[in-house]
């Protein structure tokens, strides 16, 4: 009885999932998970595990990881004070030290060693590799609410330009990019960027079909005090709506700004979904119902069935 039972779920879910193996397979997805996904082997190996099905159904995938919380962790270890302006972090010449061994180090080599354990083909490159992001340190900037003065983020970059072959050279041989988001400028000066902001350029360049940005948040919510208030979709409009009142604050503004970015850059749609519900970026890819919020340039470009139940393909 269980048996019979086993096979015919296992025979009803391939079947709902071939339609969309079929829309996708060769596609190409860039991934954005922040730093707090990394802070547990489980965390990790539940999404590199995820990640694994993607890539063995012909999916594409671009990993970016931030790595925020371990960055904040070392830096207060090391007795050195950490500086967020509207979301973004300040990075003087030892945070820079910090986010380097962090991310470089910690962060991306264990996401190799975890898809390694899991025989899923990865190879670790940061924006500093191959040319692969151009970056401008950040001028001093006006930030609302910031005192006035102009904020200056010390060694953090503006992306200048993308070389996305980098990237598809490894796509092509079957191997999945795990990005650190540091960069550097022409002369060789380390910059830290913000990983959304990588992410969005990234999926841009390589004209991807999806960006997914995997965070702490169930996805884009009405009332960001309120976890029952998720919106399923949305459009730039509606996302500008929700900023000027007041909705989008701390680290969801750079990933609102990241959104725009690479929905004007010509990526079809981009979901935001929760790290903490489990399998969360399977049912975003492989059903109806998604998980999180859905995000494009024009809700009118949905159809009936897509704004009546939050279809998310």
């Amino acid at each position: 009885m269980h048996s019979s039972e086993n096979r015919d779920i296992v025979v009803a879910a391939l079947r709902h999932a071939a339609p969309y193996i079929r829309m996708f397979k060769h596609k190409t997805f860039v991934l954005k998970a922040g730093g707090e996904i990394f802070s547990s082997p489980e965390s990790t190996h539940q999404l590199i595990e995820q990640i694994a099905i993607l890539h063995q159904v012909g999916i594409r995938v671009v990993l970016v990881h931030g790595g925020g919380p371990q960055s904040t962790q070392l830096a207060t270890r090391l007795g050195l004070e950490t500086q967020f302006v509207a979301g973004r972090r300040v990075t003087d010449a030892p945070s820079l030290e910090v986010a380097t061994m962090v991310l470089n180090g910690q962060i991306n080599t264990n996401i190799l060693a975890t898809c390694r354990e899991i025989d899923l083909p990865a190879v670790g490159i940061s924006g500093v590799d191959a040319g692969l992001i151009h970056a401008n340190k950040r001028p001093p900037v006006d930030i609302d609410g910031a005192g006035g003065s102009p904020v200056d983020y010390g060694f953090v970059g503006d992306i200048e330009s993308v070389d996305a072959n980098v990237l598809r050279t490894q796509l092509e041989n079957d191997l999945v990019p795990v990005v650190s988001p540091l960069s550097a400028d022409a002369d060789g000066t380390l910059l830290n960027i913000n990983a959304d902001t990588v992410a969005a350029a990234l999926a841009a360049a390589l004209n991807a079909e999806k960006l997914i940005l995997i965070t702490g948040a169930p996805g884009i919510l009405e009332d960001r005090l309120d976890a029952g208030s998720l919106i399923s979709y949305i459009d730039l409009a509606g996302l500008q709506s929700l900023r000027e009142a007041g909705a989008l604050a701390d680290g969801m503004l750079p990933k609102a700004a990241a959104i725009e970015a690479a929905l004007k850059g010509g990526v079809h749609r981009v979901h935001v979904i929760s790290n903490k519900l489990s399998d969360s970026l399977l049912l975003e890819v492989f059903t109806n119902e998604g998980t999180g919020t859905l995000v494009v340039q024009n809700i009118d470009t949905l159809s009936a069935a897509e704004q009546a139940t939050g279809e998310t393909t």
